[in-house]
């Protein structure tokens, strides 16, 4: 048996052998307008710098909280290696001595009450973690 080759004009599909151009999403017909698809360069451009700028800045922040942490990991173990024979209770606030021998002691007493070398005043929190107060 051969096969009739239908014209181009004519929407023919040949698994159902039917007729379906009225059945199409879009114009079938040989009069009908092209379809081009829209030129989307310049909607992505601009969409891929607004994203590279997202990306840019949520980047920073985590540099910033890694940086924040860093230094809160440094003050924790500069004041937890430190020399002091009392338990520090939470939420007091206790100061940051070195001695003449270069040791780091933590202490009661405020810089004004004494004449060591301040280094500076820490906090303990609830999460026993030194947060830094004042700098000497």
């Amino acid at each position: 048996m051969k096969k009739e080759k239908k014209p181009d004009s004519v929407v023919f599909d040949a698994e159902t052998q039917t007729y379906n151009g009225s059945l199409l999403p879009y114009a079938s017909g040989v009069a009908a307008p092209k379809i081009v698809p829209p030129d989307v360069t310049t909607w992505k451009n601009t969409n891929i710098v607004s994203a590279n700028n997202e990306f840019k800045a949520r980047y920073e922040a985590i540099q910033l909280q890694y940086q924040e942490m860093m230094e809160q990991f440094e003050y924790n173990n500069l004041v937890y290696g430190a020399k002091y024979s009392f338990e520090p209770i939470t939420g007091k606030t206790y100061h940051l001595y070195r001695a003449k021998d270069e040791t780091i002691f933590l202490s009661i007493l405020s810089p004004e009450e004494c004449n060591f070398d301040f280094v500076g005043s820490f906090r303990l929190g609830p999460d026993k973690m030194w947060e830094r107060l004042v700098r000497g």
